[in-house]
């Protein structure tokens, strides 16, 4: 296995619904690294890698407020096969649930098919328990709100709609000496095809965070400027300091608990329109 002697695994970061990261160190130059182990055992667990991979990888000039994908590799078994980005999507996309759906997620750990990112490693941890740990900061405020809307303005340019922008999918780098915000977890995303105008593209599925969702994603009709309502979410709630307590972690957490009482052309008239 060429590539286990490429990392080593350092400790577990964070636990997701469809993934584990870890910090680890590339052992050739001891540079800190971030891997996200995701386990393609069903069918949506595997759409959600792709999705991910193909929004990081399809991003030809990176920008410094999107997390870096550095590679991903793929693990059948005990085999480790990097996933070139000379690949074409409908071979990757076909290799992989075609793994997943032949059966090779089987108890034995020997046939388990995994993907592995390998990204920036960033130090500060997310947006949320940053902002949280620190007194209210005017100025801190403002720079990522600069820097949030410069990723989200590049990331529909380059035809990627994120459609789960929240402050746990903000991670914080100090590399540069003062925090800089990174764009992450791109597993709900979707990569437009069609160049132009990214919101001449429609959605159907409803996804994301209540709190953070636009009131026409419930409708299940909505465009990239869904991104933006999210991202204007994400400013009331940095200002304003609007948390909750999460009912199974028991963290604190920027945003909060949303009931959705009404019915979808009642939460489109009660919410400002978006054009």
């Amino acid at each position: 296995m060429a590539e286990e002697a490429k990392y080593s695994i350092i400790r577990e970061v964070g636990r997701g619904n469809y993934g584990v990261v870890y910090e680890a160190i590339l052992n050739q130059t001891r540079s800190k690294v971030a891997v996200k182990r995701i386990h393609c055992d069903v069918p949506e667990n595997v759409e959600l890698a792709l999705q991910e991979f193909w929004a990081l990888q399809s991003i030809q000039r990176q920008h410094e407020n999107v997390i870096q994908l550095e590679e991903c590799i793929l693990q059948n078994g005990q085999v480790f096969q990097p996933i070139s980005h000379r690949y074409r999507k409908s071979d990757s996309h076909l290799l992989l649930i075609e793994t997943c759906l032949k059966g090779r997620r089987c108890m034995d750990p020997k046939s388990a098919c995994f993907l592995w990112f390998v990204m920036e490693f960033c130090d500060g941890g997310n947006m949320n328990e940053y902002l949280l740990s620190r007194s209210p900061n005017a100025q801190l405020n403002n720079s990522f709100m600069q820097q949030l809307s410069s990723a989200v303005a590049f990331l529909h340019r380059n035809q990627i709609v994120h459609r789960d922008l929240k402050s746990d999918n903000i991670l914080i780098s100090h590399r540069r000496g003062s925090p800089i915000v990174k764009v992450a977890d791109f597993g709900l995303s979707k990569v437009c095809q069609e160049k132009g105008n990214v919101n001449q593209h429609r959605f159907s599925s409803a996804c994301g965070s209540n709190f953070y969702m636009a009131p026409e994603v419930w409708e299940g009709h909505y465009t990239a400027k869904a991104d933006i309502f999210a991202l204007g979410i994400i400013f009331w709630a940095m200002v304003e300091r609007i948390t909750f307590r999460d009912g199974d972690s028991e963290k604190e957490l920027l945003g909060t608990i949303s009931r959705c009482d009404l019915e979808p052309s009642e939460m489109v008239n009660n919410c400002l329109p978006l054009e």
